[in-house]
């Protein structure tokens, strides 16, 4: 995780956010030198985790064909 100084993040602003956004790691900003904020990539957050990995996992087996295995339920 980097920190950087307000002042420096000012200058240096637009640089850093494509930065963030490619590696992915936050960057805290720091006035006299207290942390205040923190720089981070948006990622969207999926609505529910169904069908979060849709055309992303593919089966090349018959997943819905009966088995042929007997069950007994007694």
């Amino acid at each position: 995780m980097q920190t950087i100084k307000a002042s420096e993040f000012k200058a240096k602003c637009l640089h850093l956010m494509d930065e963030v956004n490619e590696t992915g790691e936050e960057i805290i900003i720091t006035k006299n030198g207290r942390p205040v904020s923190r720089l981070l990539p948006y990622r969207k957050i999926p609505n529910s985790i169904f069908g979060l990995h849709k055309e992303k996992i593919s089966s090349k087996d018959d997943l819905i064909a009966p088995l042929d295995v007997h069950w007994d339920a007694e």
